[in-house]
């Protein structure tokens, strides 16, 4: 499994197509490196940037673009809204699969490193690829913004983790750049109907973590209060790792709260959506929407979608694509401008652009059919098989589905929530396999077409031939546990679920019997070819007992399905 971390660079520069263009090539043109979303604002003059691949090409697109906005964005001529203090302002990189944040970080102070050592701008390291702990929050290397750079970084206790620590004309143009390794961010923001900044930020304040000053006497006008050290208290706002400052859009012609969710795991974002109309309303104001800058994971939106459908009492087991709507519609994201899953959500980016031509999980019925009775010799029987497994749970599913939102059995919705949700995880699962049956296939006949004109030639083909068969003999019989497991579904659907759609657990557990049947012949003419036979002899002994005890279960139901009917 490769490793992939994201990395989301924020450019000062938010209206010029020509530089943000010229920036984002640079990204683009580094293979093994996807540019999933690019996010310019006129108001705060600055372009998020979200790229995702494995670790050493999207450090060095980073470093590529980063050293272009070097070129093209003069920092004493920028402002903006948003706080900034580099050409390049912020380079954070964020662990996505099969990378610790240990490593991570490991890679932040290698660019970081490279962008002073070779490009001569200001670094500062924060959040977990922080050097002094004072330097974590990204606020505390920011304070003073652009503006105090000059006097900052010449200073021992903010002088650069790498780079020059004088204020060059050079530094005078790129500013400073600040590299981080964190968890995954979510840029969201919360629309207002109302067009005021101060009441906008009340509303920020009431919610971010570091909350607004403490005062004496009157909150507004009152004498602020501080510590010994002189510095202001503050009195916590109710949402943890979360930073939220107002302001009104103007081409949108409304106030925001902007928000940062810098740990999702901590609070997630519906839970903001939701306190933030809380603390909204308490102040004579409502929520009409709310925006996503930039790109969210997939996991986020789910849990979102799902959030709203327990409020609603509604099962949790349907489709994702129908959970992600719920969600949008739940938090008004749709409310500024149209939201695209497939460019918002980074799981459906990557799966877009990772696809070589069509998949047959993505044909019509028609299309698959067709393409099933073509000369070609795949799809076969295996993915066929897959695909019965598929239809067979999904049916079970459905009436999971329909027994949750049965009248009069509302106080049995999680109950069958959950059976749905099963389901939906068995369907998932036989739907990926219908593919990989036939890629299965395809790596057999690719082993066949290797050369085999030395004998060094006919050992590695023989070798790729053996290996390509036992994957072969591999992926149906997982089909055929998968369909067996699936059958637990049309089981409890059959025994508990809705009287009415009971036939159709039944067409479940069928469908499922027969891609049991169909696999194991798959794995039986593919096991030939093989010459392992101690494998051979266990997988096919395992197969032999997986299918007697799949008949049994597909007899049970059945005798349910009939007597339900019956009457």
């Amino acid at each position: 499994m490769k490793k992939l971390i994201e990395c989301v660079p924020n450019f000062s520069e938010g209206s010029d197509m020509n530089v943000i263009n010229q920036i984002t090539a640079e990204i683009e043109a580094v293979e093994g490196v996807s540019l999933v979303d690019v996010d310019p604002g006129k108001a705060t003059n600055r372009t998020v940037v979200t790229m995702v691949g494995t670790p050493e090409e999207v450090c060095e697109a980073a470093f590529r673009a980063i050293k272009k906005a070097q070129q093209l964005i003069d920092m004493t001529k920028h402002h903006g809204a948003h706080p900034r203090f580099g050409a390049t302002d912020v380079c954070p990189l964020v662990p996505v699969s099969n990378i610790t944040m240990e490593e991570t970080v490991e890679y932040a102070h290698k660019l970081a490193e490279r962008i002073g050592n070779e490009l001569e701008i200001p670094v500062y390291c924060y959040e977990f690829a922080c050097r002094e702990e004072k330097r974590r929050n990204l606020a505390n290397c920011r304070s003073g913004e652009y503006e105090a750079v000059r006097d900052r970084i010449s200073t021992k206790e903010w002088r650069p983790d790498f780079g020059p620590a004088e204020f060059t004309d050079s530094v005078a143009k790129s500013g400073v750049t600040a590299v981080g390794a964190r968890n995954f961010l979510v840029a969201y923001n919360v629309n207002l109907n109302t067009t005021s900044t101060r009441r906008a930020n009340s509303v920020a304040f009431d919610v971010r973590e570091r909350g607004r000053v403490l005062r004496e006497g009157d909150p507004v006008t009152g004498k602020i209060v501080k510590d010994e050290k002189g510095n202001p208290v503050y009195t916590p706002g109710s949402l943890k790792s979360v930073k939220a400052i107002g302001w009104f859009i103007e081409e949108y012609g409304v106030a925001q709260i902007s928000m940062n969710l810098t740990d999702i795991t901590v609070t997630a974002v519906y839970e903001a959506f939701d306190e933030v109309c809380r603390c909204a309303e308490s102040r004579g104001l409502r929520v009409t929407g709310s925006e996503l800058v930039g790109v969210i994971p997939l996991e986020a939106m789910l849990a979102a979608g799902k959030h709203y459908l327990r409020k609603q009492k509604r099962s949790l087991g349907i489709p994702d694509r129908e959970i992600i709507k719920i969600a949008v519609k739940s938090m008004g994201l749709d409310e500024l401008y149209p939201f695209d899953a497939d460019k918002k959500i980074i799981e459906y980016i990557l799966e877009n652009e990772q696809k070589k031509g069509k998949q047959l999980v993505d044909m019509t019925l028609t299309e698959f059919a067709e393409e099933t009775a073509s000369e070609s010799p795949a799809p076969g029987g295996g993915s066929i098989s897959a695909y019965m497994g598929t239809m067979g749970v999904a049916l079970g599913t459905m009436v999971a589905n329909l027994s949750s939102h049965k009248r009069g059995w509302d106080d049995r919705w999680e109950e069958f929530s959950q059976w749905a949700e099963k389901g939906k995880s068995y369907q998932t699962k036989l739907n990926a396999m219908v593919d990989e049956d036939t890629n299965a296939f395809n790596k057999i006949m690719d082993a066949f077409g290797l050369p085999k004109k030395s004998d060094d030639e006919k050992a590695i083909r023989k070798q790729a031939i053996q290996d390509a068969t036992k994957y072969a003999i591999e992926v149906p019989f997982k089909v055929m546990n998968l369909c067996y497991e699936s059958m637990e579904v049309m089981e409890a659907m059959a025994e508990i679920g809705n009287p009415n759609s009971v036939s159709d657990a039944g067409v479940g557990a069928l469908a499922a019997r027969a891609g049991i049947r169909g696999a194991f012949l798959n794995v039986k003419i593919n096991a030939e070819g093989y010459e392992d036979t101690a494998f051979v002899d266990d997988i096919m002994a395992k197969a032999a007992e997986l299918d007697a005890k799949a008949l049994e279960r597909e007899n049970k139901i059945m005798e349910i399905v009939e007597q339900k009917i019956k009457g």
